[in-house]
């Protein structure tokens, strides 16, 4: 089966066909259906909005730098103490542009997704000195 994975495939996929009949103004409550598809799906009308391929939005050298700005906002409202409608909203943005990040670099993200927990799973815990690790790093003796 081929999957979408750049915008304009998202947008003539059936997930995007049902995000595009919806109305923007007020989607959350219609479109918070648990899908994966229509995560993409409106990410990539978000793109295609803006015109992010044609105008260096899908740089990977630029989206890092968001995702380091976004990452430093999260970390900021977690440190600060910041209520939780903050730290939902910084965690978004990271959501959102890493999701943005597969269209970019054409990735089937949910694939991607699971085969790395395939992996991750058959991998031991390892404790650290600030928690626990799950990686294939064996700490020199």
């Amino acid at each position: 089966m081929t999957r979408p994975t750049d915008v304009d495939q998202w947008l003539n996929d059936d997930a995007g066909e049902r995000v595009l009949a919806v109305d923007e103004t007020d989607v959350a409550e219609i479109l918070c259906d648990g899908r994966f598809d229509t995560m993409m799906a409106r990410t990539a009308r978000f793109h295609h909005k803006h015109a992010f391929a044609d105008n260096n939005g899908h740089d990977m050298g630029y989206r890092l730098t968001l995702m380091i700005e976004e990452l430093g906002e999260l970390a900021a409202a977690v440190t600060k103490g910041k209520p939780k409608a903050d730290l939902e909203e910084e965690l978004a943005d990271v959501f959102i542009l890493t999701l943005g990040n597969a269209l970019a670099m054409e990735i089937d993200l949910e694939k991607a997704f699971h085969k790395k927990m395939d992996t991750i799973m058959t991998r031991p815990s390892r404790k650290g000195r600030l928690g626990v690790r799950v990686t294939e790093y064996v700490p020199e003796s």
